[in-house]
Parts: structure tokens; C-alpha cells; sequence
């Protein structure tokens, strides 16, 4: 399948570099070279139209390599160009370039309920100010506190809301999340948090009324999927897996399905939209002897298809499968045969074109990913190893389907989930005709549920479909629970990640061409990759890290000594927060062993002793300083490295140098703006090092032993 003729996969080849200007405007986001790049690509453009009109008296075909570049070059500038238009913060009508006291917003996205918060996205459409209305654009992520009885915002409601907007905070802390980076990849870089009250509802029902109907369609078939389904975790999963409604999913479950190796199927794509097709194609057996049979079957294919993916709410998920199933079934139709390879292309390259963003989905990465592994490494597999026994070879066959996308998506899925399912191969193998059978049950429960005469039939196949879901659940969790199921905390820096891709490719283009050319090349990435690792390893385990976290209503300090640590803190393990800010931190340094101890208690070991607010890390001192020391008159002053303000404690800054003499102060992120503003003014005028918390990056203090 990779020793395809170029002309085969023209689209293939005009991807990457379409794939390379927009990695390029990503990576790099330089609004100063637009113009230079809109020079380069019109020029680039011109020279191939005199080329062609010149053909013969330029003797052109003696430079046929000339046209390629050009067209390279084209692409390149196409796809950084494409990036900037779909910005909206570069456009003149942004809402944040205006003053404004109230925006107009038209919620763009179905509402998800948690507890007492509802979030969206929406359009500002306009910004009010001192009675001038003015048109605008761009996307803002609300999240409207209300109680759970009151009316939220529907899809396509207008509302009048208070400006009160703030732009989205970075990741504060080393291993954090970045969902700043994450919202601006979805063109959102600002947030307002709204109380039921600050709302007023305009208009309703202006949105995009195919959008509209399939959010409508999609929430009726989650309410008869939680009224046939009793099991509220079978129902949540059932929602997942047929409609790509994941807001009632549990972590237990997704973490289940994520050290199995199987979280793909999670998510409404390719395979569930496969399993679909294939149903569609047998029902349609018969229309194949017809004298149109061969477009009338593609039709009726296309119009069931798309059926199905509007009532899964056009998730991003179900539409890239169903515009890749689309082009080969078209591809199919015509008389010409079509390169798979070509259709995977031409869906890439035409979504891409519609919006640049999406290659920052990872979604869309896994997705894409794991289909070129399926066409093109799953043949290589396969012809390793023929075994003559035939049900032998159709194990061997699944198999190697499951090797192929497993190795081209191991990478990504390393550099974005840091853990590797060891036995995703006994999983993925286990979980096929579950799998199948869930989606063939549940395409017939949600048809039963559109006809009121056919519940009884609801009925029956929504216990069918709840006895799968619990048996594919109980097998995952006995897989998900032996012994070393995953490897876990695998952190790859971006040089590692395209150095292992590197070796992949290398590796791939060996086993096709079995040519030893590029033998040397992989030798070198290894060695390069061997080194990498070695270096970060010895790091882990020869330096010392000091760490003043940035929690905004916690506290935490981390004392980490080669893979052992230490961490100070107010926080549950099983704390949202812990897990969010802390739990990355203690993953991304590579430690072995932590223990957690409170503010409050002492502690001692070998490399860390804390008594009372006084800690001695190695040869450096830190003071909690807390309201327990506010009133403590000490009889002699006391010289430290660190004094850590926290619990808002009403000591002055004069007050607290009278008995502690230190290098830096360092105020929490809980302490009151006011109260740091207070300090800031006392610390500047007289000459101390003070680093506030509040809005900064976490303070971190690295050495080496």
C-alpha cells in the first residue's frame, strides 16, 4: 500500500505541505510575516500561471522539478494563510477591541449541566456601550451558576449579559493542563462566569436550525436511553457509544476504558460509523442488480449515514468518519479506481481547509492517524507472518489491525495521556464483537424509540444493550486491575515525540522496501532518542526541586529529593485540585514515592525535617508563615531562605523583618488582592524580594546534589 505510484495519491502529497504551513502558523504565530507570506504564495502562484502560458517557449519540461516547488510553496503559504483568516482576535470587529458595558451573545454550542454550573460557547454578536450598539465577532466560554430547577440557556437563545468577561488563565503549575491553549486551539480566549439573574433572555431558536434539530433529536434519544436503560452507569455509556454524549460518563470509566487501551471506542467514529455502513450495505444487497442499483445504493448509503451522524449531534468525532466514509463510497460509485490512501487525503485536506483549528484536535490526530495505520501499516503487518490455518490467519489479521493503529497512534497517545495499555492487545481483541454487537443493538433500540407502537421492542433491546454494556465493562475492569496493566507517568518532550515518530516512519519504510539505506538514519534517532532519555533520568534522580504552588484556595509545597518527595499540603488526595494541579507535578518530575502530610502535623525523615512552621529541606529553611506565628515574639532573629505567607495572617511587612531575616518572600495565591497589593508597596519600598503567587507561575527552586 506505501509503494502506491504518485499519481495514485496526489492528495497525499499535497497535504503535507498544507500540513506544514499550518504547524508553521501554529508553532509560531508571527502576524508580522503575513504579508511576506501572501507575497511569496500570489508570486509563487503567478510564475506557475506564466509557466503554463509560456510552456513551450520557456521549454518548461526540461524543469519539471519547477513546478513542483512552486506548488509546495503555494500550499505552505495557503495553510499559513488559512490560520490567520480563521483567527477571529486578528479581525477588526473582535469584541475585545471595543469598551463595552453589556454583550449580545448567541450560544453556538449544546449547554452541559454539572451540578448548579451550566457551560457553553457563544457568538458575540454585538457590545453595547453608553447606548451605541456595534456588530462584532468572536467566541466566549460562559458558565452560568444557577440552581438546577432554573431555566438555562438552550442552543441558539440570544442573551443580554454584563461585560464582565476575563481572558483565560495559562497553566500555573509545572505538568498543569494547559486549557488556555486548549480554548485558544477552539479560537475562545476569553471566559465570563454569570449568575442566572445577570442574564436576559432576547431571542431563541437563531441558531443553525440543521444544528438545532440534531441537538433536539440527539437530547429525545438520551431521555429514552436513560428511561429503557435502569443501570445509570450502562445508560451513561450507552449514551457515549451510540450518540457521543459524554457529559453523564464517570472517571472510573473512562479510566477503565483508557488503561485498557480501548477508549477509542468511546467516542462516536470511524468504527462505529463502519459498523453502520456495513448494516446499510447489507440492507441494501438487493438494490445492486437494479440498472441504477450501483448510485441508487450509494445514495440511500449517504442519505442513512448522514442521518445517523445529525442525530448524534454532529459531533467532530462522527463527521470525520462520515466524510471519509462519504468519499469512498463516491470513489466506490465511479468507475475509476480510487486509492484509499487518496480518500483519507482528500477528507483531511478538504476539513482542513474548512478549519485549519481541527489539527490541533486530538481527536482529530488519533483519528486520522489510526485509519493511514489501517491502510497502509496493516498490509505490511499482515504479510509478516501467513499462517496456513484459516481461523489462525483471521486471529493473525485482527491482529495485526490492532498492531498497526496501536503503533502509528503510540506517540501521540504518550505525549497526551502519558500511559501505555500493556495488554491493549488482548483488550482490543476482547472488545471486537462486543463492541459490534452494542452498536448493531443500539442502532435498533434508538430506531424502536422513534415509533411509541414498537416500546415493547425498546424495551427488550434496552435490557439487550444493558447486559452488553455491564459484561464489556466487568471484562475491561478484570483486565484494567492485573498486574502491570499500564504503564503510567510516561512523559515525552516534543523532540522525543518526533524522534520516536521518526523511527516509526523509518522503521515502516524498511519493512517495505526492505532497503538498508535508511538503516544508518535510524541508528541515529534511536541513539539521539537513548540519549535524551538518559539525560532525563539522571536528572530526575540527582537534582532537588523546591516548588511554591499555585492554588487559589489550597496550599501546597513540594520537597522533592532525587524521586522522593515530600508534599505540604491542605488537599485530599482525591481532591478535584489535587488532581488537576498537583498530581502532573508529581508525574512530570518523575517521582516514586510522595508523602503528604498537613500544614499542621510534623514530619521527619532523611531529607526533610518539619516541626511546628519550621522546615529544614537539605541545607535550605523555609518558615510557614501562618496566622499561628502573627503575635510570636521571638527572642532572637532567625535567618532563612524562604518565608511562605500564608492563611492571610495581619502581620505587617516591618513587623515580620523584625524577627526573620530571609532571602525571599514568597506570598500564597489565597491571600486577598488587596492584602498582596499592601505588601507588594511595603516590600518594594524597603528593597525585598517578594514573589506573589496570585496570577503567576508557580515558584520553583531547582538544584543539584
Amino acid at each position: 500500500m506505501l509503494q502506491a505510484h504518485k499519481g495514485e495519491v496526489p492528495f497525499f502529497y499535497w497535504l503535507m505541505p498544507l500540513l506544514a504551513g499550518i504547524i508553521a502558523a501554529l508553532s509560531f504565530q508571527l502576524p508580522q510575516f503575513l504579508n511576506g507570506v501572501l507575497l511569496t504564495g500570489v508570486s509563487s502562484a503567478i510564475v506557475i500561471i506564466l509557466l503554463n502560458l509560456f510552456y513551450n517557449k520557456f521549454r518548461v519540461q526540461q524543469y519539471s522539478w519547477a513546478g513542483s516547488v512552486l506548488m509546495h510553496i503555494i500550499l505552505i503559504c495557503s495553510g499559513w494563510l488559512l490560520v490567520h483568516l480563521h483567527d477571529d482576535k486578528h479581525h477588526k470587529n473582535y469584541f475585545a477591541r471595543y469598551k463595552a458595558q453589556y454583550l449580545t451573545l448567541q450560544v453556538i454550542s449544546e449547554p452541559r449541566q454539572k451540578g448548579i454550573y451550566t457551560r457553553f460557547t457563544a457568538n458575540v454578536q454585538q457590545v453595547l456601550n453608553s447606548g451605541t450598539h456595534t456588530a462584532t465577532q468572536g467566541k466566549i466560554l460562559v458558565t452560568l451558576v444557577a440552581d438546577s430547577n432554573a431555566h438555562v440557556a438552550n442552543y441558539g437563545d440570544e442573551l443580554v449579559v454584563p461585560a464582565r468577561y476575563k481572558t483565560i488563565d495559562p497553566p500555573f503549575n509545572p505538568g498543569e493542563f494547559n486549557y488556555k491553549k486548549y480554548l485558544a486551539n477552539q479560537n475562545i480566549y476569553h471566559q465570563l462566569f454569570l449568575n442566572h439573574d445577570d442574564c436576559r433572555l432576547t431571542n431563541y431558536n437563531t441558531g443553525n436550525p440543521v444544528i438545532a434539530f440534531a441537538l433536539s433529536i440527539r437530547q429525545q434519544l438520551i431521555t429514552s436511553i436513560k428511561k429503557y436503560i435502569p443501570d445509570v452507569e450502562a445508560a451513561a455509556l450507552a449514551s457515549t457509544l451510540l450518540l457521543g454524549y459524554k457529559a453523564d460518563l464517570s472517571n472510573e470509566t473512562m479510566q477503565a476504558y483508557s488503561k485498557t487501551g480501548t477508549i477509542h471506542i468511546l467516542s462516536v467514529s470511524g468504527a462505529h460509523v463502519a459498523v453502520l455502513f456495513s448494516i446499510i450495505a447489507f440492507l441494501l444487497k438487493p438494490f445492486r442488480h437494479h440498472r441504477y442499483g450501483k448510485l441508487l445504493n450509494a445514495l440511500l448509503s449517504l442519505t442513512l449515514l448522514w442521518g445517523y451522524t445529525i442525530i448524534t449531534g454532529l459531533s467532530p468525532a462522527a463527521c470525520r468518519a462520515a466524510v471519509m466514509l462519504s468519499m469512498l463510497l463516491i470513489s466506490k460509485t465511479s468507475t475509476r479506481p480510487v486509492h484509499p490512501l487518496n480518500v483519507l487525503s482528500v477528507a483531511a485536506f478538504a476539513m482542513l481547509l474548512y478549519n485549519p483549528y481541527l489539527l490541533t484536535d486530538v481527536g482529530f490526530q488519533l483519528s486520522f492517524i489510526a485509519v493511514f495505520g489501517l491502510v497502509v501499516v496493516q498490509p505490511i503487518i499482515y504479510t509478516l507472518w501467513q499462517p496456513h490455518n484459516t481461523w489462525l490467519n483471521k486471529l493473525w489479521k485482527l491482529c495485526s489491525f490492532s498492531l498497526a493503529a496501536q503503533l502509528v497512534t503510540f506517540p501521540l497517545s504518550m505525549y497526551y495521556f502519558h500511559q501505555f495499555p500493556v495488554y491493549f492487545l488482548i483488550s482490543n481483541l476482547l472488545i471486537i464483537l462486543p463492541a459490534e454487537l452494542i452498536v448493531i443493538a443500539g442502532i435498533a433500540f434508538l430506531a424502536s424509540t422513534f415509533a411509541p407502537p414498537f416500546a415493547m421492542v425498546s424495551k427488550f433491546t434496552g435490557l439487550v444493550l444493558q447486559y452488553l454494556i455491564t459484561s464489556l465493562n466487568a471484562m475491561l475492569r478484570f483486565i484494567e486491575h492485573q498486574p502491570y496493566a499500564s504503564i503510567d507517568r510516561v512523559w515525552f518532550s516534543g523532540l522525543e515525540i518526533v524522534l520516536i515518530c521518526g523511527v516509526i516512519l523509518i522503521f515502516i519504510y524498511l519493512l517495505t522496501y526492505q532497503k538498508n539505506r535508511q538503516l544508518f538514519t535510524l541508528l541515529c534517532c534511536v541513539f539521539i532518542l537513548c540519549l535524551s532519555v538518559s539525560w532525563k533520568i539522571i536528572h530526575r534522580y540527582t537534582t532537588d526541586h523546591i516548588i511554591f504552588f499555585n492554588l487559589k484556595k489550597n496550599t501546597a509545597l513540594l520537597f522533592k529529593h532525587g524521586t522522593k518527595a515530600v508534599l505540604i499540603t491542605n488537599l485530599q488526595k482525591s481532591d478535584k485540585n489535587f488532581n488537576y494541579s498537583v498530581q502532573p507535578c508529581l508525574d512530570s518530575l518523575g517521582i516514586d514515592s510522595v508523602t503528604i502530610c498537613k500544614p499542621e502535623h510534623d514530619i521527619q525523615n532523611t531529607f526533610l525535617s518539619k516541626r511546628l512552621n519550621y522546615i529544614q529541606f537539605i541545607n535550605q529553611t523555609v518558615i510557614l508563615f501562618n496566622p499561628s506565628l502573627q503575635n510570636v515574639v521571638l527572642p532572637n532573629k532567625i535567618s532563612i531562605d524562604y518565608l511562605f505567607y500564608t492563611g492571610n495572617p495581619q502581620s505587617s511587612m516591618a513587623y515580620i523583618s523584625k524577627f526573620y531575616n530571609f532571602k525571599h518572600f514568597v506570598v500564597d495565591a489565597g491571600i486577598p488582592l488587596k492584602r498582596q497589593q499592601t505588601l507588594k508597596h511595603e516590600a518594594d519600598s524597603m528593597h525585598i524580594n517578594i514573589i506573589t503567587l496570585r496570577r503567576n507561575k508557580s515558584f520553583v527552586i531547582e538544584s543539584n546534589y
